[in-house]
């Protein structure tokens, strides 16, 4: 498969296990969020791509994909836009996002304060390579974006997963697709990627342009068993197919840098 990135645009239509995600509330009870650590990268306050909370010593870490925070290199060489040839812009992270046009943010609108990406990426492109920790800034009361998030919520990242895995992914299809801006889900079953055996692969429908970045969580058992976080959503041919690179010790190292500040 041809890698098509899916923080810009996407087509196609399929049939899979895939659901929109309600946001419940009772009368006189806060909204329950149901992936309160998942939400909207935004770029120039935009709706950008997807990204979500993973656990880190100072709850400061969020993993999103290369592509939405730096534009892929070619032959060595940085490149100078986003793969959609669009300025990034900057960044800031909405967990939770829900609600027709601009929505609300039910935990805030956090600023990126750091991006830290492979210089596979920035340098080669490299598919495998299509993963990227940005570092948060603690909000005005002091506290960090897990902390919002609900904490115990975050799976904590996993760096030899192997390549069949159950996992529940989670992401922010754009608007022209999903008015309503909420989150869909899917849990399946992945395996090797058949044109590109280094990539991971599932097959869920409703996974369109703005879920780049979804977290792939294996071992997802409800609030209380967060589950490890393996990869982020790279790309796909279509709704239907997804990508993602699989975290590995070179994933480690940038989570690490951006959990160090």
């Amino acid at each position: 498969m041809s890698t098509v990135v899916k923080g810009a645009s996407a087509a196609a239509v399929g049939i899979a296990v895939v659901c929109a995600v309600a946001f419940i509330e009772a009368p006189g009870e806060r909204p329950v969020l149901p992936f309160p650590t998942v939400g909207v990268l935004m770029a120039g306050g935009e709706h950008w791509c997807t990204a979500s909370v993973v656990d880190s010593p100072e709850g400061n870490v969020v993993a999103t994909a290369a592509h939405c925070v730096a534009p892929a290199g070619e032959d060595g060489r940085p490149g100078e836009v986003a793969h959609d040839g669009l300025a990034i812009g900057e960044l800031s992270f909405a967990p939770a996002f829900s609600g027709e046009g601009a929505g609300t943010q039910p935990l805030g609108v956090w600023k990126v304060r750091s991006i830290h990406v492979d210089d596979r990426w920035t340098k080669w492109g490299e598919d495998t390579a299509d993963f990227a920790f940005l570092t948060i800034e603690p909000d005005e009361d002091g506290r960090s974006v897990q902390e919002a998030a609900g904490g115990a919520e975050a799976p904590k990242p996993e760096w030899t997963s192997g390549y069949e895995r159950d996992v529940t992914v989670v992401g922010y299809p754009e608007s022209e697709h999903n008015p309503q801006n909420k989150p869909v889900s899917c849990t399946t079953q992945t395996r090797h990627d058949e044109d590109d055996p280094d990539m991971l692969y599932m097959s869920c429908a409703g996974f369109w342009t703005g879920t780049s970045g979804s977290p792939w969580i294996a071992d997802r058992g409800g609030p209380d068993r967060a589950g490890r976080l393996i990869g982020v959503l790279s790309g796909g041919d279509t709704d239907v197919d997804s990508t993602a690179a699989l975290f590995d010790e070179h994933a480690k190292a940038l989570y690490e840098r951006a959990a160090g500040g």
